[in-house]
């Protein structure tokens, strides 16, 4: 099994790249946000490798990172979620911002993912809900308050800060965590007005 190719750049596809490895030419699979990021052709390129082999054939699937790559695994353990939806979601969102979309729930950032619709979106917050928090630079407490707040359990000043925010334009996911961040720093027992200000420098950063 191959897991890293070294080599220099041969030349570019629509969604795949050639990798001259020693006068070899590996075809390898990547997602939009890899092309992206890749050098020139001609130019050395080292890539993290998942390999995939079946019967009548065997993939080849690189990622700039090994974090970016341990994503691509961990989204095809979600029902319906093969390579190319994988790819898709990872051409569309960072790690990081994969990792917080799910530990917000926040789906409907997903679902912006071509291909991806509602159903899927939800399955991959649902599925891996609990394994998205350790690859997030989400505050953990911010998380819980988020997920309370989902769940129609928190205090009323909290409820309304996001309905206003709503109100405003902002997504429910998006509102949530802004007001979750702000309740954290001046308490849940801050007013609603007040909780408002500071979700709306939160998401202004």
């Amino acid at each position: 099994m191959i897991g890293k190719l070294t080599g220099m750049l041969d030349s570019y596809g629509e969604d795949f790249i050639i990798v001259d490895v020693g006068g070899v030419g590996y075809v390898v699979h990547c997602s939009a946000r890899t092309l992206q990021a890749l050098p020139a052709r001609g130019d050395p390129v080292v890539l993290a490798i998942e390999t995939h082999v079946r019967e009548d054939q065997i993939r080849l699937f690189g990622f700039i990172t090994p974090v970016e790559r341990e994503w691509f695994r961990l989204l095809q353990t979600v029902q319906g979620v093969g390579t190319k939806v994988a790819l898709s979601v990872l051409g569309t969102l960072a790690p990081a911002d994969l990792a917080s979309a799910i530990a917000l729930r926040d789906k409907a950032m997903i679902a912006r993912s071509p291909g991806v619709g509602q159903k899927v979106a939800e399955r991959i917050v649902t599925e891996l809900k609990d394994k998205a928090p350790a690859y997030a630079a989400v505050d953990p407490a911010v998380i819980r308050l988020s997920g309370a707040i989902e769940e129609r359990r928190a205090p009323q000043p909290v409820a309304d800060a996001i309905s206003a925010l709503v109100n405003l334009g902002y997504g429910q996911p998006q509102a949530a965590a802004a007001i979750a961040a702000a309740a954290q720093s001046a308490g849940e027992a801050t007013d609603a007005a007040s909780l408002i200000r500071l979700g709306l420098r939160e998401l202004a950063r």
